[in-house]
């Protein structure tokens, strides 16, 4: 994740340019861009002391309070390259509930994570300031009231320059996070992790729960529908044509069995190549992954992409 930020930022606006997003999905869920212009470019050429995460050898890891990866705490984006925030909502789901969770839960995890990435190669905290914002005070009493509190803090996040790393929260919280996206930075690109597609209509007469976000966004004109690539789709289904939603808007769908047992370098090159250098944003939902690694998922369906590949994914968008 802050692999792709520090990457994007190296090369500066006008080489590989535009804004990336990941939100990890969840149900469990990143968002994220690369650097705004004359914002976050200007705060990394600066020789300022950048946050970091405290190493296990100094501090230990049941100490401080739980942030992510025990980053600082602030209240505002002012500042910030990149920062954590958490979207506890799970009003949206039609079956198991408890994504509202989430964010506290990745917080706690996060405390085995480290600083450097001896695979990669990455070190994203030497030109990167980043923080954790806390949680979006959500409404859980009221699914579109929450949707504007979203909007309305990321339109804040967004306008200060700052990336937003989104731990969610099931996935209707992606719609009003790509309403303040877009709004900035004109109709995005998606690249959508998960096992299903999102693009319903409605559901016992709502147009608004998490099946319907990125039928929403394409309402609306959100999406660049010719750069959204769904990965991971499987499942059953209602009907022999579910696909036919996305496919007629343009959007590259890449079912679970076309990964099954194959390298995914040359459909990722196509991927990349789709994508371009305009702004694209990523979305991960954790039943993207198959049950048998993420079983705790609301809505799991079996045969679908190992941790590797989805992290393979997540990591070479770029």
């Amino acid at each position: 994740m802050l692999r792709l930020l520090a990457s994007g930022c190296a090369r500066g606006p006008g080489g590989g340019g535009g804004m990336r997003g990941l939100v990890l999905g969840g149900r469990v869920r990143p968002a994220a861009g690369l650097c705004d212009p004359g914002s976050s470019q200007s705060r990394q050429a600066s020789d300022a002391p950048r946050n970091q995460p405290p190493s296990s050898e100094f501090v230990a890891r049941s100490v401080g309070i739980c942030s992510m990866m025990r980053l600082p705490v602030q209240a505002s984006p002012e500042g910030l390259d990149a920062a954590f925030i958490g979207v506890p909502l799970d009003i949206g789901t039609s079956n198991r509930p408890g994504a509202r969770f989430g964010p506290r839960r990745i917080r706690e995890e996060s405390v085995l994570l480290r600083t450097a990435n001896p695979s990669t190669g990455a070190l994203p905290f030497q030109s990167l300031m980043v923080a954790d914002l806390g949680d979006v005070n959500v409404n859980l009493y009221n699914l579109q009231d929450s949707c504007r509190l979203i909007r309305e803090a990321y339109q804040k996040i967004v306008a200060a320059g700052c990336i937003p790393l989104t731990l969610g929260g099931d996935h209707t919280i992606t719609y009003p996070i790509l309403q303040a996206m877009a709004e900035k930075h004109g109709p995005m690109g998606l690249v959508h992790v998960d096992a299903h597609m999102d693009v319903a209509d409605k559901a016992l007469g709502e147009k608004l729960y998490h099946g319907t976000p990125f039928r929403r966004c394409v309402d609306e004109g959100l999406l660049d529908c010719k750069r959204v690539v769904q990965i991971g789709i499987r499942g059953s289904s209602m009907t022999l044509d579910t696909y036919r939603y996305s496919r007629s808007q343009g959007f590259r769908v890449v079912l679970a069995e076309d990964c099954w047992m194959k390298s995914l370098v040359p459909l990722m090159g196509k991927v990349r190549q789709q994508m371009g250098v305009r702004p694209i944003y990523i979305s991960f939902d954790i039943d993207g992954l198959d049950p048998a690694y993420a079983p705790g998922t609301g809505t799991p369906e079996i045969a679908g992409l190992t941790p590797s590949q989805g992290a393979w994914w997540s990591m070479n968008v770029y």
